[in-house]
């Protein structure tokens, strides 16, 4: 009995949050309405407050926090895909041109037009974002510490590196072309390269 309703719960749960990242990653924050959040996943109000007893804000960071681990996903395989790290990051942006492109130019970083419209407004909100992004950094910092590269050089072209993805990344949505991301793989390796041990 428990294993069922436990079950049904999860599955309930996961629609919620999956279709909350999508349509605040398309739309932000603002423009994810409640109902239509709760239509698209086949639930109902009741089991979004009944999931989410802070309502849209929680259920937010929730979708977020999915939407980083989807990110993290990615990157963690673009960074697995060489040794070299400034190959790495080159071959994250690879990933990324070709996710974007093959999503049609929507599916842009999951946490920035929510991050943007929140700042200031939904301090739960924007510390999630911020966890996403210091994640990300993370990321690409155990990489290039693995590699050899002094912690503070290390820490510093991590930050450099995930900023320059997102403004790319935004740039090639837009434009609806790989150019700017490619363009930024390029640059970012030479950099990376350039600190290499």
């Amino acid at each position: 009995m428990a294993a069922t309703g436990t079950k049904t719960e999860l599955g309930t749960r996961e629609r919620l949050v999956r279709t909350a990242s999508r349509l605040m990653q398309h739309g932000g924050y603002e423009n994810t309405p409640v109902k239509q959040l709760v239509r698209e996943a086949q639930a109902t109000l009741g089991s979004l407050y009944h999931f989410f007893p802070g309502g849209k804000q929680e259920l937010a960071v929730a979708a977020i926090h999915f939407g980083d681990e989807e990110f993290a996903a990615l990157l963690r395989a673009g960074l697995a895909a060489r040794p070299d790290p400034a190959e790495a990051v080159e071959a994250v942006t690879g990933l990324l041109a070709e996710a974007l492109e093959a999503s049609d130019w929507r599916d842009g970083c999951p946490v920035t037009a929510t991050a943007l419209e929140t700042v200031g407004r939904l301090p739960d909100v924007q510390a999630a974002c911020a966890r996403a992004f210091a994640h990300w950094q993370e990321l690409v910092a155990a990489k290039l510490l693995a590699s050899g590269y002094p912690e503070q050089e290390a820490r510093d072209l991590a930050v450099t590196v995930v900023n320059t993805l997102e403004g790319a990344e935004m740039t090639s949505q837009v434009t609806q072309s790989r150019t700017p991301l490619l363009t930024a793989g390029r640059h970012l390796a030479r950099l990376v390269a350039s600190y290499g041990p």
